[in-house]
């Protein structure tokens, strides 16, 4: 197997493919972090910058993504045991009031896509949740979504008790959402507003490696 086909099983959303792929390069001799850098994640960058250009939409990135997490499942011991570590840690979650997920989620695959371990909080996630989790996880980046222009008020409430916590300064604030804009960023003091997933993840890793 050649790491060019397994970058294109998941730019084609091919999870068995995928999979197939990836333990004959295993067999083969290739390590875990030539597959998973080369491969797995060469072909999720691509689909990244076609979505960022609309050349794909969201059904192509999600199938995509299953792929791309069947390929990582099957890295994760061998990468543990090569001593691999990610690129930058985020947590990330839609915040308190607001269900809403799918954005949040293509922002999460985007993020894993380039490298980065994310700490999914879920959907109606409260001020104290985000700050007990970056006090566990120690993130570089907390990302918040909303949909609702009622419950995107709440980005200012977390970023708030990371302040009152003691940790704002220790990470990067990004913000998204429907009815977010840079003006509403830059008012509640967050540090980074993207309009889309493919935008976020180029600003998450352009964060961790300026830290």
């Amino acid at each position: 197997m050649t790491l060019e086909e397994l970058a294109l099983a998941v730019q084609r959303g091919r999870a068995k493919d995928v999979a197939t792929l990836v333990e004959a390069g295993l067999e083969e001799g290739k390590t875990a972090q030539e597959l998973l850098e080369q491969g797995l994640l060469a072909g999720m960058r691509v689909i990244g910058g076609k979505f960022k250009n609309n050349e794909v939409f969201v059904p192509e990135v999600l199938i995509a993504a299953r792929a791309l997490s069947k390929g990582t499942e099957l890295l994760k011991s061998r990468l543990v045991d090569e001593g691999v570590v990610s690129v930058g840690k985020v947590v990330i979650g839609t915040v308190q009031g607001d269900l809403h997920d799918i954005g949040k989620n293509l922002v999460r695959m985007m993020l894993e896509g380039a490298g980065l371990e994310v700490i999914d909080l879920g959907v109606d996630v409260s001020p104290e949740a985000f700050v007990a989790a970056v006090r566990e996880h120690a993130p570089q980046i907390v990302a918040m979504s909303s949909l609702l222009t009622t419950t995107m008020v709440n980005q200012r409430l977390v970023i708030d008790a990371l302040k009152e916590a003691g940790l704002r300064d220790s990470v990067k604030v990004m913000v998204g959402g429907a009815p977010v804009t840079q003006a509403f960023c830059e008012e509640i003091g967050a540090d980074g507003y993207t309009p889309d997933a493919a935008s976020a993840a180029d600003m998450a890793k352009a964060f961790v490696l300026a830290a």
